[in-house]
């Protein structure tokens, strides 16, 4: 009989790539990983793994067992969420990840909303880059997430995980008062073209906000010359209020008056935000609570399509 945690490992393993990255996200050393999963071959009666040097990667009938992992994995959330529904409903601990501007316009509205609802239930918001939300959810560490997407940075497919639309924005480019904003018009490039040697700020190079902003100017026929990078909204506008350069905002970013020193142009762009869970653990208590609150949250003119089924059984109560 094939151990389930030895099969969580090997998934874990074909996602990340190594032995030491698997031990790091979950708290393994990498002696035990290799151990537990040179027990998953004898219980396979196969090789799993191909060993050169250092380094592993999957045989074909490792791949296989991984596919077939990923459906077990669902299928024990599924086991979860009914008998978290029959035990005890939405109570108990819930480990949220979010964004900084999710966590500032959205987050505190829905916790206001869970604690009305579901007294029993315990959020526990940790602000966590889109970009790692995937491992994080895979490993346990979080049960739901918010994730963000942008025109020319689209969310990969992560197996094991589902997503959910929750809301779309407008992105703006953000650029010292009083000296003339582009017009805004159907030519982004153009826009975009007109501080092509302005200097940029941007997020932390590695973070999905950072790839937009390259990929767009890119996109525009340039390279931007970044000179600061800053994660959080608010400061970007600051060092473009104080003439540090210019930079490219969501909608969400941008909801405190951004003062008389910034000109805010609207961009052809979007950010489309969704909520992320693994795989099976849409009809978790707590996490179906959580995302109807989201939903209620959320700004009218910002909400995005949701199919009816969702929208459904998002409603809150």
């Amino acid at each position: 009989m094939l151990d389930v945690r030895r099969l969580r490992l090997l998934r874990e393993l074909a996602r990340r790539g190594t032995i030491a990255a698997v031990a790091e996200a979950l708290a393994f050393s990498p002696s035990a990983v290799s151990q537990q999963l040179s027990v998953l071959e004898r219980e396979a009666g196969l090789p799993l793994l191909e060993r050169t040097g250092r380094r592993v990667r999957l045989t074909p009938a490792g791949q296989n067992l991984v596919r077939h992992a990923e459906a077990v994995l669902e299928r024990l959330e599924e086991a979860a969420a009914d008998l978290a529904e029959a035990r005890s409903g939405p109570a108990g601990a819930l480990r949220i990840g979010a964004f900084p501007t999710a966590t500032r316009a959205i987050v505190p509205a829905a916790l206001v909303a869970l604690a009305r609802r579901h007294p029993r239930l315990e959020p526990m918001v940790s602000e966590t880059d889109p970009a790692a939300v995937a491992h994080a959810l895979r490993a346990g560490d979080l049960d739901v997430a918010l994730v963000h997407e942008y025109d020319f940075v689209p969310a990969p497919q992560e197996p094991g995980l589902t997503t959910q639309p929750l809301y779309r924005e407008s992105m703006y480019l953000a650029t010292p008062a009083p000296a003339a904003a582009p017009a805004p018009g159907p030519d982004q490039g153009a826009v975009l073209r007109a501080y092509a040697d302005a200097p940029w700020i941007a997020a932390t190079h590695g973070t999905l906000c950072h790839a937009m902003a390259v990929r767009a100017c890119q996109a525009a026929g340039f390279t931007p010359r970044i000179r600061h990078r800053v994660d959080e909204f608010a400061t970007v506008l600051a060092l473009v209020a104080a003439g540090q350069g210019v930079a490219v905002v969501p909608h969400l970013g941008v909801t405190d008056p951004a003062g008389p020193a910034v000109s805010l142009t609207r961009l052809l762009m979007e950010r489309r935000t969704k909520v992320a869970f693994r795989s099976g653990a849409a009809a978790h208590p707590g996490v179906a609570a959580f995302t109807a609150a989201l939903r209620a949250a959320v700004p009218p003119e910002l909400r995005a399509d949701v199919p009816p089924e969702l929208a459904t059984a998002s409603s809150p109560e």
